[in-house]
């Protein structure tokens, strides 16, 4: 019975897949997309904003597919699934490595997206709830740091693969490598469910000893979506998800910039790398912060680091361990708010009585940020050839994004004042 007892959890075998499958997908193929833009866009004599609008219509696919790909999940075997879809992501960058005009990464980006949702999205979610009773957030927030880890690995790997072999060859070696690796885990690792295998989920007895009704009754606590879209704080928040999706869409063009002040792709990889280095350490940081010192403070933390980071791209670019580490701090704080801070501020904001519903609509603001600024950036960089109009932007937008938190907040004041949280 001891030696039972010691076993390990088959629930953290199927987050060593999560780790492997999400941070694969984010961190090696969505992360280093940036990293091809400049060789394509030179030889092929494409616009950057013409070459990144494919980045918008991979996010209206995404918009359009996810509730669709959330009943396909539930509906058909979950490794079937997930191999599909990761040949239809990586798959994509195979064929971006064939493409001979701006066409093939519009069209391209269909499957890329389809597929993404998938890999990217909602797997990590799912199966982590189904998984962890006990522990689920310890586990979100390893697979997190996970893709930050991984991304690491393969963005110096990508970058040098880029500047031996050209970009046709890094995209072609990058998508193959990717599926490769990540079928295999789906096969062996990879379960429908605890109940398909007989096991319970993971802390299932200790959660539902727990979960008594007053706990129930203080998860429900909040605010309803009615009254939450007739205030001040959930268009702040809804602004606050626009800004900050708009800003960290520039670390598809960090390649770029840095390229654009006289560094080789190499480079840009090295210092990429450093940016997945910072997505790591800030998912365990700055979620450790939020339940330290609150959400409110933690993204105060963050805006403010952030536009340290952006300071110093813009004015220290003759120093590579500057850009260096100016790129690993901006990944450490923007790309991470939206992913961490986000979530956190919703549920400061307006409790957890209608979370989703409140959150989904609140992440219309993501979902335009990611059509609009992507190209947008390409276009300012095309008409003038230079990022740094860029940067300056976004030094405003993290500025604002201080004082739409804080009207966030008020607003949240006034809800409690008229008796809306219960």
């Amino acid at each position: 019975m001891a030696t039972a007892k010691k076993k390990i959890h088959y629930a953290w075998w199927t987050l060593v897949a999560l780790c492997i499958i999400v941070g694969l997908a984010k961190g090696a193929l969505n992360s280093s997309a940036g990293l091809f833009i400049p060789g394509a866009t030179q030889e092929l004599d494409i616009l950057t904003g013409n070459l990144t609008l494919y980045f918008s219509i991979s996010s209206i696919v995404t918009m359009i597919f996810l509730p669709i790909g959330g009943k396909i999940l539930a509906k058909y075997d979950i490794r079937s699934v997930l191999i599909v879809a990761i040949i239809l992501q990586a798959g994509s960058f195979v064929a971006f490595g064939f493409s001979n005009s701006v066409w093939g990464w519009y069209i391209f980006s269909i499957p890329l997206a389809v597929g993404g949702v998938f890999t990217t999205v909602i797997v990590g979610p799912v199966l982590v709830n189904q998984w962890f009773k006990k522990k689920n957030g310890m586990a979100l927030g390893i697979m997190g740091a996970a893709g930050g880890l991984l991304g690491a690995i393969a963005q110096p790997i990508v970058g040098h693969t880029i500047a031996n072999d050209g970009w046709r060859a890094g995209y072609i070696s990058l998508g193959i490598a990717i599926i490769i690796i990540v079928v295999p885990t789906v096969l062996l690792l990879v379960r429908k469910s605890p109940q398909a295998i007989g096991l319970k989920p993971y802390g299932a007895d200790t959660a539902s000893a727990v979960g008594s009704d007053g706990a129930k009754e203080e998860l429900d606590k909040g605010i309803t979506l009615a009254i939450a879209r007739k205030s001040s704080a959930f268009y702040s928040l809804f602004l606050f998800f626009l800004l900050i999706t708009s800003i960290a869409s520039f670390a598809i063009h960090i390649p770029s910039y840095i390229q654009s002040r006289g560094y080789d792709v190499s480079f840009a990889g090295n210092a990429m790398g450093a940016y997945m280095i910072g997505v790591l350490l800030g998912a365990l940081v700055l979620g450790f912060l939020v339940d330290k010192i609150g959400s409110r403070n933690t993204v105060y933390l963050a805006m403010v680091l952030a536009i340290i980071a952006v300071l110093a791209l813009l004015l220290a670019t003759d120093s590579k361990m500057v850009i260096t580490l100016a790129t690993g701090l901006f990944g450490f704080t923007v790309s991470n708010s939206v992913g961490t801070l986000a979530p956190a501020l919703t549920t400061s904001l307006f409790g957890s009585r209608e979370y989703s519903q409140i959150y989904s609509t609140a992440s219309l603001g993501l979902a335009i940020a990611g059509i609009i600024a992507l190209p947008a950036y390409g276009y300012v960089f095309d008409f003038t050839g230079s990022y740094t109009p860029v940067l300056y932007v976004i030094l405003v937008l993290l500025i604002l994004n201080i004082i739409l938190v804080t009207f966030a907040f008020r607003g949240k004041k006034k809800l409690l004042t008229q008796g809306h949280w219960n």
